[in-house]
């Protein structure tokens, strides 16, 4: 989904459209929060996803972005990102990435969370609690003005110190009046990232994705979407919209009754 514009760096007046953008998209997340367990389908999600936004008065950015058909994505266990909602219903042990994207007065929201759906494996519990442990070591990283490089460099040791990888072919973007702008946020370092810099007034995502297994990837060819891990091994992801001010990164897509930094993931 990365097609990217320029460079924003936001006034004063369009951090607060930001910052209001964000808090509806957390609020959307919670709203979806109690639904997400064993026995509903991906697709009622989707469809909770667009009627609560519609009835809100926003748009969900997806639908319709580069023809992509759901109002949100939901990648289960092995999909590492971009899973489309269907007919597939939710196991006790599955572990579901839920993608929800929304325009809210022309700003964009923008966040991720893996569920955990009953009782799950140790691999599946252990990935999970690594990407999210991961994002918020990157964003504790981040400093006004620091290299994008800071991300990568804070993730990678992490996972790989826990037996995973990071996926290198998808990743975070600046973010704004667009849904994808740059500066790329990969969270790996490369030539790019060490070069860019996040100054006060840019938005951007940090969207660590985790593999189980090795890092490598394949996009379905029957929908063009759907990216799983090439070993079929589970993948985890959690995501956030992170304004850069003078003090440093400031959250966007904080909810009230999710996962807060340092939270610990177990089985009922």
């Amino acid at each position: 989904m990365l097609q990217k514009q320029r460079k924003l760096i936001l006034t004063d007046a369009q951090r607060e459209s930001m910052r209001r953008a964000g808090r509806v998209n957390g609020m959307l997340m919670d709203y979806l929060r109690p639904h997400v367990k064993a026995g509903i389908t991906t697709r009622a999600i989707d469809e909770m996803v667009h009627q609560w936004t519609i009835d809100n008065g926003h748009k969900p950015a997806t639908l319709g972005y580069q023809n992509y058909p759901r109002s949100c994505c939901t990648s289960v266990n092995e999909v590492i990102c971009h899973g489309i909602p269907g007919d597939y219903v939710l196991q006790d042990g599955d572990i579901v990435n839920v993608d929800i994207t929304t325009v809210v007065d022309g700003w964009h929201g923008d966040q991720s969370e893996t569920f955990l759906i009953g009782s799950v494996s140790e691999e599946r519990l252990a990935v999970t609690q690594c990407a999210f442990d991961c994002m918020y070591l990157a964003i504790d990283a981040l400093s006004p003005g620091c290299r994008v490089a800071v991300i990568g460099e804070t993730i990678v040791p992490e996972a790989q110190d826990r037996g995973f990888s990071v996926v290198r072919e998808y990743v975070g973007h600046g973010l704004g009046k667009q849904f994808h702008l740059d500066p790329s946020i990969p969270h790996f370092p490369n030539r790019q990232s060490r070069i860019d810099r996040l100054y006060p007034g840019m938005c951007f995502t940090v969207e660590p994705m985790i593999n189980a297994g090795s890092r490598y990837t394949r996009c379905d060819k029957a929908d063009g979407w759907t990216v799983r891990t090439k070993d079929n091994r589970p993948s985890a992801q959690f995501e956030h919209s992170i304004l850069m001010t003078e003090e440093g990164p400031e959250i966007l897509t904080l909810t009230k009754d999710g996962p807060q930094k340092g939270h610990i993931f177990t089985n009922p």
